[in-house]
């Protein structure tokens, strides 16, 4: 028989989004939930050195998402380490099913999964992830002055991160499995005229080529999609930019969505199509995706929670 525990707001997810609402939510006497999911911490688990979070020139990922469990936890957050499996919205009180067998009642829900970059799937990714291989170049490209980097796809995300990464790199390679891009006109146009910017059409990666000690990218081999010629292009850093595949598996089929299955919000809330339901960070935002900007829709879903909360007497 499972154990059922009632809570006045259930956070599901542990990165900088659900961490800052669990500290808010905590000061304002919710007494919340905290479940972490599958990946306590979030992406920048996964991330070396951050050196934009405020206050903090350089600081590791993991290190900093343990300061802010801890934060929750010192102001009365209970941190859960187990995954919500399924999650009922039709009605209120909500329920939430946990892999544990723990079956959680909630007045209010905020949703903080976030999202995933969406990656190649090569053993030799998988191998230099951090280590030369990045999927963000807002976070990662500070590394790379001065350097040559390759980086993968055709939307507006792989043009975005190639024409950011030439304030550092010394040339910016866009690889395309195509013959055209599918970002926006006027974006390719700007990637077109850059000097620092070369695209190689119609081929695909079919691996990624490094040194063992230390372990770091020195290039990319690639395939041609029809003739399967290989060549292999010298880099120090790989950036995949194929999209990001956001956490909504859970409420797909119950609340609005946007973007590529993002959860929608009422704009300049968290309030989802649902009342009582919240949804903070990168399960929402298909734009900024960046720690701060988490962290900061993790405090305005506990005070909207609050709010809403209040209302309801």
């Amino acid at each position: 028989m499972s154990d059922a525990t009632h809570t006045r707001l259930l956070i599901i997810g542990s990165g900088p989004a659900g961490y800052t609402a669990g500290i808010y939510a905590a000061r304002a006497m919710l007494e919340p939930i905290l479940v972490q999911g599958i990946q306590p911490g979030g992406q920048l688990t996964i991330t070396t050195d951050v050196e934009n979070w405020p206050g903090d020139t350089s600081v590791m990922g993991p290190d900093l998402m343990l300061r802010m469990e801890a934060h929750a936890k010192e102001m009365g957050t209970t941190i859960i380490t187990d995954v919500i499996t399924a999650l009922d919205l039709s009605k209120r009180p909500f329920t939430a099913q946990s892999d544990s067998g723990t079956v959680y009642t909630a007045d209010a829900v905020v949703l903080a999964t976030g999202a995933q970059a969406r990656w190649l799937g090569l053993p030799s990714e998988e191998k230099f992830k951090g280590f030369g291989v990045s999927a963000c170049a807002t976070c990662d490209g500070f590394f790379y002055r001065g350097k040559e980097i390759v980086v993968v796809g055709g939307g507006n995300t792989a043009v975005e991160e190639a024409l950011f990464l030439t304030n550092f790199a010394s040339k910016v390679t866009l690889v395309h499995r195509r013959d055209s891009l599918r970002a926006e006109k006027i974006m390719q146009d700007r990637l077109f005229k850059h000097p620092k910017i070369e695209v190689i059409w119609d081929h695909e990666v079919a691996e990624i080529q490094g040194t063992e000690m230390p372990l770091g990218v020195t290039g990319v081999t690639l395939r041609h999609v029809t003739t399967g010629t290989e060549q292999t292009v010298p880099c120090d850093g790989f950036f995949v930019a194929i999209g990001h595949a956001p956490a909504s598996e859970l409420v797909r089929d119950q609340l609005k969505l946007h973007s590529g299955n993002y959860v929608w919000v009422e704009p300049g809330s968290t309030r989802t199509s649902i009342e009582g339901v919240f949804a903070a960070g990168d399960l929402t935002d298909d734009k900024y995706r960046q720690a701060v900007t988490s962290a900061g829709m993790g405090c305005m879903a506990a005070l909207d929670a609050e709010h809403w909360l209040a209302a309801q007497g």
